[in-house]
């Protein structure tokens, strides 16, 4: 597999889309620290499958968005696009990764969405893949070298382009052990479908043994319904005799209730004139009462009148005595005064 170009849009630092072309030869990236140069590698194997946020430096997988920056509004998604030549065959392969804040990664193939492990598997087939002794990132020479023996040959399979073997045959030997289950459990169905055979015509027997016995006891429950419905019949004429009665006692008491009524109606009438009548007596009486009431009021006013005049007379009287023996004194002072002008005179 010759991969051909790299696009990155919103991966981590790469906010625009930017293109990698990898041209036939060697190509390098050369560039100060913190520029992104291990973001291309970061990139590449994120694009072919990894699943670690550790190997992606951060803490989470929605860490490898771009998050921001104070000129830069953060992005929602990242994009990875891998686009290369397979060997022996004359179609490009693109395989592009994308995920989206809360809605995890997608991947698709030529435009195809798949599995994440069938983008494992066409990496594995090339020889290539996520974690392949091809890519080496920052201390990983030092981990190579410090490799356990069975570490080192899973390197080496990789390196000869077989851990795609390795791959499907582990499918294989699950589809296996999967396909040896079933066939125990189908044993087993088997076994159980015999069982439940034998039942069956266990049931089989019971059944017919069933039908005779419910025929014999569908002729005894005919006769026994006859002689129900004979009975019935009996009884219902009976009934029909008693019901006549009934209905004869039930016009004589309905004439009695109708006559009760209209005399209950009568009564009825009788008492509404009369609590009529009782109601205007009250009324005649309550209009008595407050006449009398008012009667008395008024000659409770008229004797203190009685006694205020006779007060005012009695002061009149007085009065007027006083008053004569003033006038009688005052006719004895003008006779005097009469005598004693005339005296004056003479």
């Amino acid at each position: 597999m010759q991969i051909k170009r790299l696009r990155l849009t919103g991966f981590k630092s790469f906010v625009d889309p930017a293109d990698l072309r990898i041209e036939p030869g060697l190509t390098g990236i050369v560039g100060p620290n913190g520029c992104g140069k291990s973001n291309l590698l970061e990139a590449l194997r994120w694009a072919m499958g990894e699943n670690s946020a550790k190997s992606m430096r951060g803490a989470g997988m929605e860490d490898v968005i771009f998050a921001g920056t104070a000129t830069r509004p953060a992005r929602d998604f990242a994009e990875v696009s891998i686009l290369a030549d397979q060997p022996g065959e004359d179609d490009e392969l693109e395989v592009v990764r994308r995920i989206e804040r809360g809605a995890g990664s997608a991947y698709r193939i030529n435009g195809r969405d798949v599995r994440a492990k069938d983008v494992a598997l066409v990496f594995a087939d090339s020889a290539t893949g996520a974690h392949s002794p091809a890519l080496v990132s920052q201390g990983r020479i030092g981990a190579i070298i410090q490799a356990k023996p069975g570490e080192r040959r899973a390197m080496l399979e990789e390196a000869a382009g077989i851990a795609g073997l390795h791959v499907r045959r582990r499918d294989a030997e699950q589809k296996l052990r999967a396909t040896e289950a079933n066939l125990v459990r189908l044993d087993e169905v088997i076994g159980d479908q015999e069982a439940r055979a034998a039942a069956l015509k266990r049931q089989a027997r019971q059944a017919e043994r069933y039908r005779e016995l419910s025929e014999r006891i569908r002729v005894a429950e005919a006769r026994m319904i006859f002689a129900r419905w004979r009975d019935a019949a009996e009884a219902a004429d009976a009934a029909k005799k008693e019901a006549a009665a009934a209905e004869t006692l039930v016009a004589e008491r309905a004439q009695a209730h109708d006559a009760a009524a209209s005399r209950q109606q009568a009564a009825a009438e009788t008492l509404a004139t009369v609590r009529a009548e009782a109601l205007a007596v009250r009324d005649r009486a309550t209009d008595a009462m407050h006449r009398l009431a008012t009667l008395r009021s008024e000659r409770a006013a008229v004797e203190r009148r009685i006694v205020e005049l006779r007060a005012a007379q009695t002061r009149l009287a007085d009065d007027r005595s006083r008053e004569g023996a003033l006038a009688h004194d005052a006719a004895e002072a003008l006779a005097r005064r009469a005598d004693e002008a005339a005296a004056l005179e003479t």
